[in-house]
Parts: C-alpha cells; structure tokens; sequence
C-alpha cells in the first residue's frame, strides 16, 4: 500500500499537480517536522524548514530516483540538509554580528580624540594606493579584515600585510601613539 501511494505521489509531482503535494505533506509532514525539529531544536525555525524543503522537493522532482533510494529517504536527506543548512547560515551570521555594548571603540569621548590625529585621512593619501584601499575599508568603512577582503576581492593575507605595511608607513609619518589608537580602534 504504501510503494503504491509514494508511486502515486510522485508521479503527482512530476505532473506538477498540487495534489502530489497536498498528499506529501500529509503523508510525511509530520515526521518530516520531526527531523527538522530534531536538528534545529526549533518549533518555528524547524516549520520554516519544512516550508523550505518542500519548496525543494517541488522543484527538484525530477532528480528523484526511485531506483537509488526509496522516496521517504530522499525528502529526508533534503530536509536534514537544509536543516543543516540553515542552522550554519544562523550561527556564520551571529558570529559576524558586531557586539557595540561590549566594544570600547565609541567609548573614546571627547578627551580620546587628539587634534593631531584628526588629519590621518590627509596623511594616509600619502601611502601607496594599494594600502590606502585597504586601510580605508578597515579604519573607515568600519569593515573586518574577513570583510574587506572579500570586498575587495583578494585574499585574506593580502588584506593583513597591507594592513600591517601600511601601519607601519603611517608610523613614520606619525608618532607611535597615532598607531596605538588606530589599532586599539580594529
């Protein structure tokens, strides 16, 4: 019975035909919920899961193989796949969320701020493009060097020697505390 309603749905399916779906969802929805549920331990996010991978299902229809797995075990792997997925996609973002309550760089006031390092822009067209492009995407635009090297298209090394070379010539345009307060600012 049930070889004959998995053939029946996706053949529906295959057809397009909304009702392959309707009848997917009450066959399996359920359990289907469980395993994301299990994985993302999340009524909500599990249910946005669901939603995602039936989206999936529906479009990927035709890359289902009867002969290479029985039906249940491919709208499983889909499922604990984007599951997966989406729980990696939630913690990348939360790692890279800037913490401002924790961070001390707008706590300089106005005695942090010397009127000699106000002209750092002006002395910084000074320096070879090539460190001027990054260190304005790192103490300017306010980007990690993770950041800045993929808006800038080159490698994260790249990023940390011209970082590093281009500090180093400001140093000898300025005194070693004007560098102290641009990487305490990183």
């Amino acid at each position: 019975m049930a070889e004959l309603l998995e053939k029946h749905i996706v053949q529906l399916l295959m057809e397009q035909d909304e009702k392959g779906m309707s009848l997917l969802y009450d066959y399996y929805g359920d359990t289907l919920l469980g395993v994301a549920f299990k994985v993302t331990k999340d009524e909500d996010l599990a249910k946005d899961v669901l939603q995602e991978s039936l989206i999936k299902v529906w479009k990927k229809i035709h890359s289902y193989d009867p002969k290479k797995a029985k039906l249940f075990t491919w709208l499983f792997r889909i499922i604990r796949n984007t599951a997966i997925d989406r729980i990696r996609s939630i913690n990348t973002k939360a790692d890279q969320e800037i913490q401002v309550e924790v961070s001390n760089v707008y706590n300089l006031g106005v005695n942090g701020i010397v009127p000699e390092h106000m002209d750092v822009r002006k002395h910084l067209n000074s320096l070879d493009e090539k460190y001027q492009i990054v260190l304005e995407a790192l103490f300017f635009k306010g980007m990690t060097q993770q950041e800045a090297s993929e808006a800038l298209d080159m490698p994260l090394g790249t990023v940390k020697s011209r970082l590093k070379i281009g500090l180093r010539e400001l140093r000898k345009i300025f005194n070693a505390p004007v560098i102290l307060l641009l990487i305490v600012w990183i």
